[in-house]
C-alpha cells in the first residue's frame, strides 16, 4: 500500500523559511515521480514542484521558482520541499503526491494517483 505522510508545516513570518518532508512507503522509489501541490481556501489545487526519481528531472511552478527547492533522499525514502523567502500568498495546505512514472514529471494534479493528508503552511505579513 502506497503511503505518503507530510510534515513540517507551520506558521512563519514573510521572508522566512520552512522545509516540508514527505515520507513515502509502499512503492519502488526509482519508478515514481513525486509532486508537491498546494491548495489555498477557495482556490483550486495547484502544482508547486515535482521530481522524477527515474530520470532526476525537476520542474517548478513559475511562482516558486528560485525560492523553493525540491529534493529526494533515496536512503530515507523521503522527499523535501525547501521553501525560502516565503510570502503571504504561499499560504495553503501543501500536499505531496506520487505517480508511477518513468519519464519527466509534470505538476498536473490529475496525473498523480496517491496523495498525502496535507500540511498547513501559513505565512503572516
Amino acid at each position: 500500500e502506497v503511503q505518503l505522510v507530510e510534515s513540517g508545516g507551520g506558521l512563519v513570518q514573510a521572508g522566512r523559511s520552512l522545509r516540508l518532508s514527505c515520507a513515502a512507503s509502499g512503492f519502488t522509489f526509482d519508478e515514481y515521480a513525486i509532486g508537491w501541490f498546494r491548495q489555498a481556501p477557495g482556490k483550486e489545487r495547484e502544482g508547486v514542484a515535482c521530481i522524477s526519481n527515474s530520470d532526476g528531472s525537476i520542474l517548478y511552478n513559475g511562482s516558486v521558482k528560485g525560492r523553493f527547492t525540491i529534493s529526494s533522499d533515496n536512503a530515507k525514502s523521503t522527499h523535501y520541499l525547501q521553501m525560502n523567502s516565503l510570502k503571504p500568498e504561499d499560504t495553503a495546505v501543501y500536499y505531496c503526491a506520487a505517480v508511477r512514472l518513468l519519464e519527466s514529471c509534470v505538476v498536473t494534479p490529475s496525473v498523480y494517483d496517491y496523495w498525502g493528508q496535507g500540511t498547513q503552511v501559513t505565512v503572516s505579513s
